[in-house]
């Protein structure tokens, strides 16, 4: 069910709820809306799957202050929408973006959440991946259209995502953006999130993720590494074993950032996952 509710700031947001039994909140990543979990989708059978478009980001409005698209705030939107729902407790896939959101829910709201998968994200995150994605944030692809744009796709992953069908990234460029009238493709998302990213590296000393890591440490939590990652490497991922012995760990191959979630390793870490938190 597509629907909508308002944050306390006044701002829309939009979500999709779909299916009946325990609830999972899945968050999406920086630039990414409720489609990203479209290939998951079908292997959640079983559960009330809750997916929310982040403030900016697919059909949710976009706010007047855009130093609000910070994880913090975008923290309390989601544990808004849990009150909204009458939630008292979900599990969590949070996939990038949504997985430091993750964080920061358990670190401000301990006690909301049952369980979290953590989608190829950590704690210390790679020079070489926020590089690569402060390239292209905010800005629209020259590209006419969407079969160019999975065309695009395609050449630009294919060393870190070797073997993926064209209609796959048919089916990802098409989350990602949309055609305009005229010709060309429009962001699915405010531009203006560039500028907020731009703004918050600028504010001072960023928040110790280490710490809100720490604050998962009483959760069932699944880390999901694609094995050519840019943004989660070998090296954190062990070092968040280390800091959690509880931690299922699961590493997708022919997988760069991030996993569409669907792969056979990374179904088997999510529902190894639900499993703890029934």
């Amino acid at each position: 069910m597509m629907a909508r509710f308002t944050a306390s700031d006044g701002l829309s947001l939009h979500y999709d709820d779909e299916g009946h039994g325990p609830p999972v909140l899945c968050l999406a990543g920086l630039t990414r809306n409720n489609a990203d979990f479209r290939f998951l989708l079908p292997h959640l059978t079983g559960h009330c799957v809750i997916r929310l478009d982040y403030r900016g980001r697919g059909q949710s409005d976009h706010a007047d202050d855009f130093m609000s698209y910070n994880i913090l705030r975008e923290a309390q939107d989601a544990v808004e929408l849990l009150d909204h729902l009458g939630l008292d407790r979900v599990a969590l896939i949070g996939t990038s973006r949504g997985g430091l959101v993750a964080m920061a829910i358990a670190h401000a709201h301990p006690g909301r959440l049952s369980g979290v998968v953590l989608n190829d994200i950590g704690p210390e995150v790679a020079t070489e991946g926020l590089e690569r994605i402060m390239d292209y944030v905010g800005r629209e692809p020259d590209l006419p259209d969407l079969d160019s744009c999975a065309a695009a796709l395609a050449h630009v992953h294919a060393t870190g995502f070797p073997g993926v069908p064209l209609a796959r990234w048919r089916a990802q460029a098409e989350a990602m953006f949309a055609e305009k009238p005229g010709g060309g493709l429009a962001l699915r998302y405010d531009p203006r999130l560039r500028d907020a990213l731009i703004g918050q590296a600028g504010a001072g000393e960023a928040p110790d993720l280490w710490q809100m890591f720490d604050a998962l440490r009483a959760l069932p939590l699944a880390a999901i590494r694609g094995a050519n990652s840019d943004l989660l490497s070998a090296e954190t991922l062990a070092k968040m074993q280390a800091r959690h012995p509880g931690l299922i760990a699961a590493t997708v191959p022919d997988r760069g950032h991030v996993p569409f979630l669907d792969e056979p390793q990374a179904l088997a870490a999510i529902h190894s996952l639900l499993d703890r938190t029934r």
